[in-house]
């Protein structure tokens, strides 16, 4: 199973940035799927979830400004209002089962999102 991000890119403050990941392979169901994000020097954070069948959730900092969306196997950030604070590496992330009750984790290779101002 890989995850293929494309988009991110430089902006300047208040701009917008779009985000899509794509899972390729073979996944027996996906449970949910989001993005994370890790600034220089912070730890790796929680911008937004979207679990199959349930409710998003969002990073309490991007709430208003950002919005998760999903289409089958392809999960979608757009990002409004950018602030320089919300410069990261954006990771997309994808938690499959396996029909063995056993939960997977995969990750995208990551895509830089930088904030002027």
């Amino acid at each position: 199973v890989q995850l293929v991000e494309s988009g991110g890119g430089l902006v300047q403050a208040g701009g917008s940035l779009s985000l899509s990941c794509a899972v390729s392979g073979s996944v027996f169901r996906i449970v949910d799927m989001g993005w994370h994000r890790q600034a220089p020097e912070k730890q790796r954070e929680l911008v937004a979830v979207i679990p199959s069948g349930g409710r998003t959730n969002y990073a309490d900092s991007v709430k208003g400004r950002f919005t998760i969306s999903r289409d089958k196997n392809k999960v979608y950030l757009q990002m409004n209002s950018l602030k320089p604070e919300d410069t990261a590496v954006y990771y997309c992330y994808v938690r499959s089962a396996d029909g063995l009750g056993r939960y997977l984790e995969h990750w995208g290779q990551g895509t830089l999102v930088t904030v002027s101002s």
